[in-house]
């Protein structure tokens, strides 16, 4: 057993011994054994070691490992409080059982005294979640009604009798005057800390905050007999100042016990009513209630009745309106549903929610399916009854305990709670996607969308509801990747976070390999050019093709410094082969750009220096982008390929005729080359059908005075029929693989030879 698990128990015994040391001293209390000397001896000795095992306890929190700075800070004031009390305490004992000295105010009563001050900046010290300024000021407004409210009552009982007082001295006043003053600062101080909300404090400084209420009660009648009757130990006030000091021993005890580490944030504070200040005003006006008794119905009674009815009407309105910007603060004003506030509200709670055995949670992710172009084609009204019309099915699948929400534009998140099992989540996500693929009528048209939704169950390994967030849209991902209108359950494999830690880990250790595949002069046969294309060498998973990790990499923002990477390595080895390969100083390099590197300011830059790192000439380079791209490219996007232009590089469009290609825009945007996809060539030496689709597409490229390349050629009867068309040039499984750097070497070597023996 080490020193710290030692301390602990031994802490663990003294306060539970006091606990039984205070239960038996109750008991002979209550049964009134002894005289009145032998009960004031016995009370005034249990307060010093009461004293010494808090003030103890304090000095253990502050030199305790694992609290914040802030925490560590707070707990020396509040230890250096306890302190005053342990010598107030001990020098009690001296004076009223050893000296019986009646002298007020005593030694004894001036730490009392000190104890206040220390106390009180120890507790407005105590850390509290991050507010803004609007919040700070009606933290202040509430804990100065709360004094106020505690000032009425304090001048009723105490202060208002002690000022009009006669007989005597200054001094007494002055201090009988003090303590309760003292006691309304430390009031106002905890109903700050309290009305904060602050979690991390919470248990023990309730207690702190208990003790202090009690020590408040019998702090009063102290004050009062001291100036009436002089106080005489051994009576009830002292149980009230015990079960304070028992109450600062487990609050102290307690805050030794739950290490709150360092850099610890608390979470953000709910937008809820607090009823600590409607609680003051109402004993205000009970105080008030009091006085109308006793001074008759008139002039006074009517009067104070009017006023509380009017001012429990104006906290009943103030408390509706509260409620209704509370309802508007977290409510989407276009579905009715949650808003992104209140389902991050709703997944702190679900965080804080313990596990249990047969009963589980889920988040859900929903994304809609071609909403989009509903948007674009109709417009936001259209897209709006949209909206409207999920938010309607949501709440016709969804169970009254489950909470929905949007998220912003089209995405929405679910959360459910008590499943029986984690198929249930899977059963409501069926059917989610099959309410949400039903059509909406908007005036004459008939909308038609679906949604793609990720499903994350809750478990050990996952039980913070922001984690589970992520683990959903992971899943949403992974359902659009595999088709739309469909839902996913969330799986390890499906970790986007941890699978674009893994890709940008194989891209800064080389597990990524470029291949080239050669595209010839479908007239000569000629190799013309290479296409880069990239390869994973996963260590469990083997060699993985680009759909098996382009689309994450797009997702995560990988794709540029892979894109970057790719150009960079093809570049090199098309210059290593310009050197080492005669004949291939007028071969064309194709390298593919995603559309996040295009939208990159620096992309000019960035292509200009990875040119100049390798010495490969700019007029050899081909850059091919996707549709995607050229379908409503901005102002700074086509300022961009222009730029591309004048260093002499060609600019194609890869997979052409698979989107949604604006011609306008092709004949705009500086393209040189345009690429069919392989779909239009699959199938034209059998169907005239797809034969004359190819040929509009290859006399589309031709009337754009543009370069045609047809990928995907597997026959030789294609590549005849491609050449027939017009079509130029060619690529596919006929001509070549995809090949390895040095294999790629050896092809162009052995061609460019042959080429040349011909001539």
């Amino acid at each position: 057993m080490n020193r710290r698990e030692l301390g602990d128990r031994v802490a663990d015994a003294a306060v539970a011994g006091s606990g039984v040391l205070l239960a038996a001293f109750l008991v002979w209390y209550v049964g009134g054994w002894g005289g009145e000397t032998l009960r004031a001896y016995v009370t005034d000795g249990i307060y010093p070691p009461l004293a010494l095992l808090f003030t103890a306890l304090g000095v253990r929190v502050v030199r305790r490992g694992g609290l914040d700075a802030r925490t560590r800070r707070a707990w020396r004031f509040i230890t250096a409080a306890f302190f005053c009390q342990f010598v107030a305490h001990t020098s009690w004992f001296v004076e009223d059982a050893v000296l019986h000295s009646d002298t007020y105010p005593s030694f004894a009563d001036y730490w009392f005294l000190a104890f206040v001050p220390f106390l009180f900046i120890g507790l407005l010290l105590l850390p509290g979640v991050h507010r803004h300024r609007r919040d700070k000021i009606k933290l202040a407004l509430d804990s100065l009604i709360v004094g106020a409210s505690t000032f009425m009552v304090l001048w009723y009982l105490v202060l208002g009798p002690m000022v009009c007082h006669e007989g005597a001295s200054f001094e007494e006043v002055f201090y009988s005057a003090a303590l309760p003053v003292g006691d309304l600062v430390l009031i106002v101080a905890l109903a700050t800390v309290l009305l904060r909300r602050s979690a991390a404090t919470r248990a023990p400084i309730r207690l702190l905050a208990g003790g202090v209420a009690v020590y408040v009660v019998a702090d009063l009648y102290y004050s009062w007999t001291q100036l009436h009757a002089g106080f005489v130990g051994g009576t009830w006030p002292d149980l009230f100042w015990l079960a304070g000091c028992y109450l600062f021993t487990l609050s102290a005890h307690r805050q030794s016990r739950t290490a709150r580490p360092a850099g610890a944030r608390d979470a953000r504070p709910r937008t809820t009513i607090n009823w600590l200040p409607y609680g003051a005003i109402g004993l205000a006006y009970g105080l008030f209630g009091i006085l109308a008794r006793e001074q008759g119905m008139y002039p006074f009674g009517g009067m104070i009745a009017g006023a509380v009815l009017l001012t429990t009407l104006v906290v009943a309105r103030q408390m509706y309106v509260l409620r209704e910007n509370r309802q508007l603060a977290v409510t989407d004003p276009l579905t009715g549903l949650a808003n992104r506030t209140l389902v991050a509200e709703r997944l702190a709670e679900l965080s804080a929610q313990p596990l249990h055995e047969g009963r589980h949670a889920a988040v859900m992710v929903i994304d809609l399916d071609r909403f989009k172009p509903i948007n674009d084609r109709y417009g936001h009204n259209a897209g709006d009854a949209v909206l409207s019309a999920v938010a309607a099915a949501l709440r016709t699948v969804l169970r009254a305990g489950d909470t929905a929400g949007r998220l912003g534009g089209d995405e929405f998140a679910v959360i459910l709670h008590n499943l029986p099992d984690r198929a249930a989540a899977a059963r409501i996500a069926e059917r989610l996607v099959d309410a949400l693929h039903t059509p909406v009528i908007f005036g004459d048209y008939l909308l038609e969308t679906g949604a793609s939704i990720g499903v994350a169950v809750r478990d050990e390994l996952t039980p913070e509801g922001e984690l589970l967030m992520q683990h959903a849209d992971a899943a949403m991902y992974a359902a659009k990747r595999a088709g739309r209108d469909r839902y996913e359950l969330f799986t390890p494999e499906l970790d986007t976070r941890a699978r674009d830690t893994e890709l940008r880990q194989a891209i800064d250790d080389g597990d990524l390999v470029v291949l080239f595949q050669p595209a010839v002069d479908l007239a000569t046969g000629a190799v013309v050019a290479v296409e880069a294309l990239v390869r994973w060498r996963h260590a469990q998973r083997g060699l993985l093709m680009p759909a098996d990790f382009i689309d994450l990499a797009e997702e995560t923002g990988a794709i540029v410094p892979l894109g970057e990477w790719v150009l960079r390595e093809a570049c090199h080895e098309a210059a290593r082969w310009r050197a080492t390969v005669p004949g291939s100083e007028h071969m064309r390099l194709s390298v593919n750009l995603s559309p996040a590197q295009v939208h990159q300011p620096a992309l000019v830059d960035t292509i200009r220096n990875i040119l100049t790192e390798t010495g490969f000439p700019a007029n050899r380079l081909v850059l091919e982008l996707t549709e995607g791209v050229i379908l409503e490219p901005d102002s700074q996007v086509v300022a961009r390929l222009e730029s591309l232009r004048r260093l002499g590089i060609s600019i194609a469009v890869d997979d052409f005729g698979t989107g949604y290609s604006a011609l306008s825009y092709l004949r705009r945007l500086p393209v040189d080359i345009l690429k069919i996809d392989r779909s239009f060539v699959t199938g034209i030496a059998d169907d005239p059908q797809a034969r004359t689709v190819a040929e509009a597409v290859v006399r589309l490229g031709m009337a754009f005075r543009m370069s045609v390349v047809a990928e995907g050629i597997e026959t030789a009867d294609q590549a005849r029929i491609l050449a027939a068309m017009g079509c130029g040039f060619g690529q596919g499984f006929h001509f070549c693989k995809p090949l390895h750097g040095k294999t790629a070497a050896q092809v162009l070597r052995r061609t460019y030879r042959d080429v040349g023996a011909a001539e």
